[in-house]
């Protein structure tokens, strides 16, 4: 057995997925749409897992089981759209994946279009399975004829307008997978109400028992750990629900904590620098002032 056989399968190319999922060559060498009912994993081709070296727009029938989240459900039932980017690690999936179509698109097909780095600026990307975009009936109506325009294009005949029609239904796609995914922080709020007293509970746990000390300022990758949901996610629910990202809502915590030593303790600012966490105190101090207006110093002189 090759010293590399049980390392992850990479697809370079659209045609060699279509090769060992048993499908006919695509249609189109940087761009294909599948309907997973035509799948046929050709045997021994698979390891465990696998990396594609294209983005991915999946639309799965029952994603996730119940569509269960933690001891929660989600709102809607009607099947639940899973996103990937480039390089990112899948396990095989069994000989029955299930229904539903998969989107790959390489980074190349959109070179020369905004939306080349516009995608990168989509969080969900980055969002894990149990993160799905789970739709409702009226939703997956307007999804699935997006999926319908970018297959009538690949599978008509190529003109001078065609590539730059399927661009604007991708970017059309993702807009709405934006909106829908705001709607799903909404609809959700108990859950990621219950998420965010969680985070606070962690923030506090984390300064009061100066865990800052040894390990230094939390970071985005810290709570979302903690939390068991992707960064990505963790940032997108806190904007939805604070109007702040993940990061802004560390540096709000630290704000907020030093508020409090500076106001209620004779602790040096370079005390209370690492005691939160910070390396060089001048570092908190100028994130105080940017945060406040104020520096440190000037911030405890206003008590007195």
């Amino acid at each position: 057995m090759s010293r590399d056989a049980h390392l992850p399968k990479r697809f370079e190319s659209l045609t060699e997925f279509h090769r060992v999922f048993g499908l006919p060559k695509p249609v189109h060498p940087m761009i294909s749409l599948i309907n997973m009912n035509d799948i046929s994993l050709v045997p021994g081709e698979l390891p465990g897992f696998f990396t594609l070296d294209f983005y991915k727009v999946a639309y799965k029938k029952n994603v996730c089981g119940k569509a269960k989240y933690g001891q929660h459900y989600y709102d809607f039932g009607e099947g639940g759209l899973v996103f990937s980017a480039p390089h990112q690690l899948f396990e095989t999936p069994p000989a029955d994946g299930g229904s539903g179509y998969i989107l790959l698109i390489h980074p190349d097909f959109l070179l020369s279009y905004p939306l080349s780095g516009k995608i990168k600026q989509y969080g969900f990307f980055s969002y894990e399975a149990n993160e799905a975009l789970h739709l409702s009936e009226s939703e997956l109506d307007t999804i699935l004829a997006l999926f319908k325009i970018i297959d009538g294009e690949l599978n008509s005949r190529i003109d001078d307008f065609s590539h730059d029609v399927i661009i604007s239904q991708l970017e059309l796609l993702l807009n709405y997978c934006s909106r829908f995914y705001k709607r799903q922080f909404i609809t959700r709020k108990a859950v990621n109400h219950d998420l965010l007293q969680k985070l606070e509970a962690l923030l506090d746990d984390y300064f009061n028992h100066e865990q800052s000390l040894a390990q230094g300022l939390p970071t985005v990758q810290y709570l979302a750990a903690h939390l068991n949901i992707s960064p990505s996610y963790l940032s997108d629910m806190l904007r939805a629900l604070t109007g702040q990202n993940a990061q802004q809502h560390i540096h709000y915590k630290l704000i907020e904590k030093a508020k409090e030593k500076l106001s209620t303790t004779t602790l040096s600012v370079s005390e209370i620098a690492y005691a939160l966490g910070f390396e060089h105190p001048q570092s908190f101090s100028k994130l105080f002032k940017t945060k406040t207006k104020l520096s440190p110093l000037e911030f405890r002189q206003s008590f007195n």
